[in-house]
């Protein structure tokens, strides 16, 4: 049985814990990002997390005994993949961070649905654009200005900071239907395909980083919070959560498992509020609200049910989007 296949409506007992556990996982990694950027350059934090969810992976592999792909094509395309699904996403996300909260990058994150589709309907043509779409991309449009607060003016750290958290949304919808239209289709599992894209993710930053950032520091040399925030956002943030996510989709289809974009900025904001203290102005909630509606309706969440390809919060693991 595959995820485009899968039922949903399995018990709700077999999926909501893990479903949950999911929305907690990725949800939390903004508040990891803010913690690990206060002492590592956001390249170095990228870095150590990706490799960590590289390592992660492959130990996840070796217990499966799975393979990662030998055909040289794939791996060709996983260097597209891995620049525009992790390196640059994964940096990006750390750069918004050290200008505005943890909460709001989440916010930011759940936009991804809304930028994957113009991508895919216009430059990759795998998806087609419908008056419900085209509704949808709408309402997630005004729900950004909103959530920019565009009446009050631009400019400044916090509004290139949103930007940047914007422009890491942007990478992922460059990089999911890429691998939708180049990779998908290959006789690789998930689980193949994001090891071997955290792999090629690891090398690329592993050149840049010291370029660009100098040499990263000894882990011994960090405080011990912010190893245990490296080591959440890679293991289990990329690792646990990839396993648990093929579950969902396995256990409750591939439609019901997608709804976890939805969890994932609330969570985001439950856990900047309460860990790190953080506010919002009362612009940003509501503009999140609209942004998850025209995703929503975009994707067709809202009347009708019908099978619907995983988003990018349901990809996460094989382009872990920012979480």
């Amino acid at each position: 049985m595959t995820a485009d296949t899968t039922p949903d409506r399995a018990p709700l007992r077999s999926w909501l814990p893990g479903f949950l556990a999911l929305g907690v996982i990725w949800g939390s990694s903004f508040l990891f990002i803010k913690v690990g950027v206060a002492e590592l350059h956001p390249l170095h934090l990228t870095l150590y997390r990706v490799a960590t969810g590289a390592v992660t992976l492959l130990v996840v592999l070796a217990v499966l005994r799975d393979r990662l792909p030998r055909e040289p094509r794939v791996w060709a395309h996983l260097v597209v993949v891995a620049a525009f699904g992790v390196a640059l996403p994964f940096t990006l996300f750390g750069f918004g961070e050290q200008r505005v909260e943890s909460m709001l990058a989440g916010i930011w994150n759940a936009t991804t649905p809304l930028i994957v589709l113009p991508l895919a309907v216009l430059v990759f043509r795998t998806e087609r654009l419908t008056v419900r779409r085209a509704i949808g991309l709408g309402l997630g449009f005004a729900g950004v200005l909103v959530v920019l607060g565009v009446w009050e003016g631009v400019g400044g750290s916090h509004f290139t900071g949103q930007l940047m958290c914007l422009g890491a949304a942007a990478c992922y919808g460059v990089a999911i239907p890429y691998q939708k239209k180049f990779i998908a289709g290959s006789s690789y599992s998930g689980l193949s395909l994001s090891a071997a894209q955290l792999l090629v993710a690891t090398a690329q930053l592993a050149l840049v980083a010291p370029l660009v950032a100098g040499a990263p520091p000894v882990p011994t040399g960090l405080s011990a919070k912010v190893v245990a925030s490296v080591l959440a956002l890679g293991a289990l943030g990329t690792g646990l959560a990839f396993v648990i996510n093929l579950r969902n989709i396995r256990v409750a289809g591939a439609s019901t498992a997608s709804t976890v974009t939805y969890l994932i900025p609330v969570f985001a904001v439950l856990v900047g509020a309460v860990v790190l203290g953080e506010r919002m102005n009362w612009h940003q909630p509501v503009g999140a609200v609209v942004v998850l509606l025209g995703v929503a309706v975009a994707q067709g969440m809202l009347g009708r049910r019908r099978p619907a390809s995983v988003p990018a919060a349901a990809t996460r693991p094989a382009v872990p989007a920012g979480r």
